[in-house]
């Protein structure tokens, strides 16, 4: 079935125009400086599943990753520094995002929803440039204070935790007052 599916791609990637390097667990567009483009492509083996995991850009500056089935975020994603969105909504993703997160200091918004995380990096407080910060329907129980740190943050979606309401309502006395923090 892998095969088939590998096939698949790479047919799709072939009549989409791009070009290819061959590894058996990553597949680039040869054109790429590793930063996205609306011609970039990646296939990466996810590890546990074998599973391709399908990373197509929507923008030079967007990334959409959700409902891959994705157990954890590839660890190219901390590598396009440019990103000022990232979706990873809708996957499997458990424990916290891993603090590599600090390195997309032009990240806007970040969608983590609909996932199963039960923690919040403390480095997610380094994205001074987060404007939209989407956390919703997962596992969490507690929160870093360094939320507190992100002043431009307009849209703070929470709903659907079992957060700790003391360290919220440490974080929000430091926010702006105007960012609308769901429940």
């Amino acid at each position: 079935m892998l095969k088939i599916f590998s096939s698949l791609v790479i047919s799709i990637i072939f009549l989409s125009g791009c070009s290819i390097n061959y590894n058996p667990t990553k597949i680039t567009d040869s054109t790429s400086d590793n930063s996205p483009s609306d011609s970039s492509l990646t296939v990466e083996t996810d590890e546990v599943n074998q599973a391709p995991v399908v990373e197509v850009p929507d923008s030079n500056n967007s990334l959409d990753l959700s409902n891959q089935k994705l157990d954890k975020i590839p660890a190219s994603v901390f590598e396009k520094t440019n990103l000022e969105e990232l979706n990873i909504s809708g996957n499997y993703l458990t424990g916290s995002i891993p603090g590599e997160i600090r390195f997309l200091k032009d990240l806007k918004i970040l969608n983590a929803s609909n996932n199963q995380m039960t923690g919040v990096p403390a480095e997610i407080g380094q994205l001074v440039n987060l404007e939209v910060l989407d956390l919703s329907n997962n596992l969490l129980t507690g929160l870093p204070y360094e939320l507190k740190n992100l002043q431009n943050l307009k849209v703070f979606n929470i709903s659907g935790n079992k957060y700790s309401e003391l360290d919220l309502s440490i974080i929000e006395q430091e926010l702006p007052k105007t960012v609308n923090v769901i429940k």
